[in-house]
């Protein structure tokens, strides 16, 4: 039991490390079109793209499939600023039929974003269990969970409150993200 609290404290603290943020920037902008009477949808997002993560951590833990760190280091702020843009597309329209496609898209970010903590995991992952992926995945869910919840209260106090309008609070919370991971591209750069 002591190692499952374990793998749940690590899988929790991943993605919460302030040293290594770009999952909470991904996060971020993947949530930040949603609201308190959309959770669900996000909620659906942040599962996809944790079992897209822990889908990566199997297949390299396996050595099924190995990348190149650079190549990770690199796609990981994209899938950041890929997700911003796609924010400021739906921002300006008031329907969109494009949440399959986001869906789809998310679990492939996901799968990305796990490869870039593969090599650490493999380190400490016992081969003869997937106990630890499993509670290593709810680990993750659950801090991306308190995310989302920061993220949606957040939107609640500038959208209701404040009164900033949607498409401003989408815009504006995309722009930061690109902001803050254009760095982490330009330090990522494998060329």
């Amino acid at each position: 039991m002591t190692d499952f609290w374990f793998y749940i404290q690590l899988g929790f603290n991943h993605v919460l490390d302030w040293n290594a943020y770009d999952h909470v920037l991904f996060i971020l902008v993947l949530v930040a079109v949603y609201t308190f009477k959309t959770w669900k949808k996000a909620l659906l997002l942040i599962t996809l793209f944790t079992i897209g993560h822990s889908l990566s951590l199997l297949l390299a833990n396996y050595n099924l499939v190995a990348i190149a760190g650079k190549w990770i280091e690199f796609l990981i702020p994209v899938t950041i600023i890929f997700a911003a843009i796609y924010n400021f597309i739906v921002a300006k329209k008031t329907h969109t039929n494009t949440r399959y496609l986001i869906y789809l898209i998310t679990f492939f970010f996901g799968i990305i974003h796990g490869f870039g903590f593969a090599s650490y995991y493999k380190m400490i992952y016992d081969e003869t269990s997937v106990t630890p992926l499993l509670s290593f995945a709810l680990g993750i869910e659950a801090s991306q969970i308190v995310i989302v919840l920061a993220v949606l209260a957040a939107a609640f106090l500038f959208q209701k409150i404040l009164h900033v309008k949607k498409r401003e609070w989408i815009i504006g919370v995309s722009a930061i993200v690109i902001g803050r991971t254009i760095p982490m591209l330009t330090d990522s750069w494998p060329f």
